[in-house]
């Protein structure tokens, strides 16, 4: 973990906030008899990782991120490896005194044959701040991969401050997915039927890899929508109001265990 000071202009002769970057890495392999081993399993605080039987955690080690924080995560998959990543509890993002930014940056690849599935508990945006998820992926061809984002504006009475969802998803050296999504809670055009339509959580789920179903959707249902991909692989996204309803509507509709 770095700490580096982060200049506030209204602070007044405060001393500046010290912004954190931190960096954590997993690699898995394919070990004798189908066995996964983890030959790297790095991290720094916020970011601290904890191997279970099932899978690896993300358990945070700090409050926040805090507005300024700048977090990243890598993770390799390698050929016929099976990786499962989770985090402990949802992410609360803060806002800073400075007004910044905080960002996850998660960096993916799979090998051939490899599988991760990455579920991580909400990220809930309080008021005030501002936070991005940025997701890159890339999958061999063989590879499969299932992704799990879930969004918050604020907790409980708050209407949330601003965030910023980014997926960038290959698939055999040829894209896949580019979705984005920003929302603000205090912002009629975010809360408006473009994009959350009154609710303040929204999810989405990628299945990418060659067991995915390569044609038929789901019946069409309220606040939940599907898009095929070509690679092959399938978007589903949904809205809610809570995280219960949100985490429900996803794996209901895509057919996740998470």
């Amino acid at each position: 973990m770095t700490l580096i000071a982060a200049a506030d202009p209204q602070a007044g002769g405060r001393p500046p906030r010290n912004r954190v970057v931190a960096a954590a890495e997993i690699q898995a392999v394919a070990g004798p008899g189908g066995v996964t081993r983890l030959p790297v399993l790095a991290s720094q605080v916020p970011l601290v990782l904890r191997r279970t039987p099932s899978a690896v955690y993300l358990v945070g080690g700090a409050a926040g991120p805090l507005g300024g924080d700048e977090l990243s995560l890598r993770i390799t998959v390698g050929a016929g490896a099976l990786l499962r990543v989770r985090t402990a509890a949802a992410s609360i993002a803060l806002p800073g005194l400075d007004g910044l930014e905080s960002v996850l940056r998660v960096t993916v690849t799979v090998g051939a044959g490899g599988r991760l599935e990455y579920l991580p508990e909400p990220v809930v945006v309080t008021a005030g701040a501002r936070h991005a998820t940025v997701v890159s992926v890339t999958l061999a061809a063989g590879a499969s991969l299932l992704l799990r984002d879930e969004l918050l504006l604020g907790r409980h009475g708050e209407a949330g401050g601003t965030a910023r969802s980014v997926l960038r998803a290959d698939y055999a050296g040829q894209p896949l997915l580019r979705h984005s999504v920003e929302v603000t809670g205090t912002d009629a055009v975010s809360r408006g039927p473009a994009l959350l339509a009154g609710h303040r959580g929204i999810g989405t789920l990628l299945r990418a890899g060659p067991d995915e179903p390569a044609a038929g959707l789901p019946p069409a249902a309220p606040e939940v929508a599907w898009m095929p991909l070509a690679g092959p692989g399938m978007l589903v996204t949904t809205l809610a109001d809570d995280a219960v309803t949100l985490r429900r509507r996803l794996t209901q509709s895509a057919g996740s265990d998470g």
